[in-house]
């Protein structure tokens, strides 16, 4: 058996790759880009053909996966918790058509936001979608729990969701890897209308999946995952759910908990530990990194006058992550305060690269559209974002992925004139693409600014799906070709280009600039790779 130091992500991508995954699909988002940049990096992965793809968006990479699971064969889906959002079409329709290989959603939380929009949490969809769902303590557990996953898959036909969040995602431990497996052979559903969502079919699919409920509930129930653990002070009863039990433990250096404990790591939540464990103590503590998802169930079902505390109540802090100070306090343990960082230490907030092409495109801008006025520039998900910030202050939304140029749509149909929209190249395939179709049937009078760097660069430089492409997607579209106007962002070309700008944003009708200039991190990269090449 190999031992080998990997961050959470890599424990999740090289238990794929030992399992038989025949596939892994995804699009590129913190805290889970490093799980398929594991995979496409691995030799052994290659040697076994195993697909590492980057898809154009989570919805894209998931229903590639259900695809490889329709034909027999073990797939992962991985994305950030925002991803889902965008994935939840497939996700939910796939625990209706259930699965053939084994198919896990990977999906990496991010609470405190520490790169996100928000911190929601991806149980809730899971217990939405009423399939299995695995929340490793560690990264062995989440090395384990891929096999089992797979394993839990294929028993019982059904997608399942393995939830990470950012803390396990990008730490290290040493990690004992399992025999390698054979890759499942090609092999179509036994039943070929599995798949085919009519209505007629659907409430079948649909029943099945509510007969599998009390097999779910009996897998969580003897899961090794899950765990009883008895306590003599019977005063609180704590339950612990995934990378929280390691806050509790943490308290207790010598790992004895003077409470009963129950450990959670796999859903639906185990009742009978948890009843037992209510029965017997005077009051619950909730340890639960996300959202009070388990807490509110606790008042639900088992709601008869005991006290239960946890984020609801304030005992825990609402939102952000836990940590074991935090854990530490509503134990009643004496915690030394973090101090405030004091006013002489200067601030170094996120800012753009020098050299970065955004920069120049900025300044244009700027200049472009000062006669207007502040606050009619709609952005988007991307380093560029970062133009919010002194000394640019540029844009004025930051919402979802493909958001600014429908947003400059609804705002140029409230009257607003000119709207901009500024886009990435990778966010513009994501979901930008049906925002330009709409206002080209409409002909919306925006000007849609996609920032083209030739590279996914916010999450270290993947390729992006548009490269190469852009000009022929526009004019796909149906953009006139007159108004799709390149430029090279560069500060020896200000002049010419903040004279496009200013034509584009006085032209009546959809037109669409897009600065194209290498990111100058993977341009870096290039060169130095070349270099090494030549010695």
């Amino acid at each position: 058996m190999q031992k080998q130091l990997l961050l959470g992500d890599e424990a999740i991508a090289q238990a794929g790759i030992d399992a038989g995954m025949s596939g892994i699909f995804a699009y590129p988002g913190t805290p889970s880009t490093e799980i398929t940049e594991y995979v496409r990096g691995s030799k052994e992965a290659k040697q076994k053909g195993i697909v590492a793809s980057w898809a154009a968006n989570e919805k894209t990479a998931a229903e590639a996966a259900l695809g490889m699971s329709y034909a027999g064969k073990r797939s992962i889906t991985a994305m950030k918790h925002v991803g889902l959002n965008v994935a939840a079409d497939v996700f939910l329709n796939a625990s209706i058509t259930g699965a053939n290989g084994g198919i896990l959603f990977v999906v990496a939380d991010d609470p405190s936001m520490h790169s996100s929009q928000n911190e929601q949490d991806s149980r809730v969809y899971g217990k939405f979608a009423m399939i299995p769902i695995l929340e490793p303590t560690n990264q062995q557990e989440a090395y384990d729990m891929v096999h089992e996953g797979f394993d839990l898959s294929e028993r019982h036909k059904v997608p399942v969701m393995i939830r990470i969040t950012t803390r396990l995602a990008h730490s290290r431990a040493g990690v004992v890897r399992k025999e390698s497996r054979d890759q499942n052979q090609f092999k179509l559903p036994e039943n070929l209308r599995q798949f085919v969502l009519l209505p007629a079919i659907a409430r079948k699919q649909y029943q099945s999946l509510l007969d599998n409920q009390p097999l779910f509930q009996k897998e969580s129930e003897e899961s090794p995952w899950n765990s009883y653990r008895p306590g003599e002070d019977k005063s609180i009863g704590i339950i612990a759910c995934g990378l929280a039990h390691n806050y509790l433990m943490e308290n207790y250096p010598d790992r004895k908990v003077p409470y009963p404990v129950v450990k959670v790591s796999q859903y639906p939540l185990p009742y009978k530990n948890i009843e037992k464990l209510y029965n017997e103590c005077y009051r619950i503590l909730v340890l639960e990194e996300g959202y009070p998802v388990v807490e509110e169930m606790l008042k639900g079902f088992m709601n008869v006058g005991k006290e239960i505390n946890g984020r609801l109540d304030g005992t825990l802090p609402r939102a952000g992550e836990l940590n074991p100070n935090i854990v530490g306090k509503a134990l009643g343990f004496n915690q030394y305060e973090i101090p405030e960082v004091p006013d002489l230490v200067a601030k170094r907030p996120p800012s753009l690269c020098k050299g970065c092409s955004h920069i120049d495109s900025f300044i244009g801008l700027n200049e472009a559209i000062a006669e207007y006025g502040k606050g009619r520039v709609f952005s988007d998900i991307g380093c560029y974002t970062l133009s919010a910030l002194p000394p640019y202050e540029s844009i004025n939304t930051c919402v979802d992925m493909g958001a600014s140029i429908t947003m400059a749509k609804g705002a140029a149909d409230a009257g607003m004139k000119p709207a901009v929209a500024v886009i990435g190249d990778s966010t513009f395939t994501h979901s930008g693409i049906t925002g330009l179709l709409d206002a080209v049937n409409e002909n919306t009078n925006i000007t849609v600014i996609i920032l083209d760097n030739a590279t996914t660069g916010m999450t270290g430089g993947q390729p992006s799906a548009a490269f190469g492409r852009i000009e022929d997607i526009c004019r796909g579209v149906g953009v006139d070709e007159a108004h799709i106007r390149v430029i090279k962002p560069l500060r020896k070309n200000h002049e010419e280009n903040t004279r496009i700008m200013k034509e584009e944003l006085a032209y009546e009708g959809v037109s669409v600039i897009i600065p194209r200039r290498e990111c100058i991190q993977t341009l870096n990269k290039r060169m130095r790779q070349k270099f090494k090449d030549k010695k």
